[in-house]
């Protein structure tokens, strides 16, 4: 499991065009960390309050701060400035289209505190900011396989090389499923429970087809054959039939792998030759959701089975 140290660099790169920023001044100080992953706004700070100072996160001046900073004398604005910018603030971003005055921007240029402005409303920005900085502090991780999004459910396919994952995946897709991510597959917490998987940008909508190379899925299958994120519900693994010990015959008791601390569940599917592996995958797939939605089909079959045997009625034959 990584642990995220973010940027402004990075936050800004990443989220410009979404938050609507643009960088008035700081170019050269965007290697400052963000520590927390939120925002604050530093109304009560700039008044001279500053035992509780959040000023580890993104600093926001909306209409609030703006009007008040407005409102004091030119000595009194400088000094108040001058107080702001002694703590290690790392980047500020004025929100609704406000522009800092030249006292504030230089104060910042002295400081090396990066400057933004947004358009956004203040409450708006704030709630768009704060998703996207939880999402890049969420712990994150690599998993070795691929990912498909079969109906809704996203399945992680594991194996060892050359087990027919790549093979699997591509028969997937050709039934109208979306891949996610080939051989390699990146995977962050979301609001601590969801493992969402998702493709390094390089090879993003790309696999690689043993004795055929590399393919464009995007430009053969279409656009509707990829996606660029989708939430782990299953982790299947493929095994050589000889490998899997006791092959479960039943289901009743659901296993599960745990990625970042969460438990997924996991079925491991034997292989040996003429076994259709997609249509396995896609199966297990179906079963999962079925289970979701509150149908457990071998649990129905055994309180059926009880039900008949309690009525003193043998055993059916198999």
């Amino acid at each position: 499991m990584q642990h995220q140290s973010v940027t402004v660099e990075q936050f800004f790169k990443e989220h410009a065009e979404a938050l609507q920023m643009r960088l008035l001044t700081g170019e050269r100080s965007l290697k400052r960390i963000i520590r927390e992953a939120t925002v604050n706004r530093p109304g009560l700070v700039l008044s001279g309050f500053t035992q509780y100072f959040a000023f580890k996160r993104v600093q926001v001046f909306g209409n609030a701060e703006v009007s008040y900073l407005r409102s004091l004398k030119p000595a009194e604005r400088a000094r108040r400035y001058a107080h702001f910018f002694t703590f290690r603030i790392p980047c500020i971003v004025f929100s609704r289209g406000f522009r800092p005055d030249k006292e504030f921007m230089a104060a910042a240029d002295k400081a090396g505190v990066p400057v933004f402005q947004c358009q956004m409303v203040t409450m708006k920005f704030i709630n768009a900011a704060t998703l996207a900085l939880d999402t890049m502090f969420a712990p994150r991780s690599s998993e070795m396989g691929s990912m498909v999004d079969i109906l809704g459910v996203g399945v992680l396919i594991r194996g060892e090389s050359g087990i027919g994952k790549s093979e699997a995946v591509l028969a997937l897709i050709e039934r109208g499923y979306s891949l996610v991510s080939d051989d390699v597959t990146k995977v962050f917490l979301e609001d601590g429970r969801d493992i969402i998987g998702f493709c390094a940008e390089l090879t993003r909508d790309h696999m690689e087809i043993r004795g055929i190379g590399i393919i464009n899925v995007a430009a053969m299958f279409g656009v509707r054959s990829i996606r660029n994120r989708k939430r782990v519900d299953l982790v299947v693994t493929l095994k050589a039939w000889d490998d899997v010990a006791d092959v479960d015959r039943v289901g009743m008791e659901q296993e599960f792998m745990k990625i970042l601390g969460v438990d997924i569940p996991h079925v491991i599917i034997p292989v040996r030759p003429g076994r259709d592996l997609a249509r396995l995958i896609e199966v297990a797939a179906f079963q999962t959701k079925l289970k979701k939605s509150g149908h457990n089909a071998a649990q129905e079959l055994n309180e059926r089975l009880i039900a008949h045997m309690s009525q003193g009625n043998p055993p059916p034959a198999k």
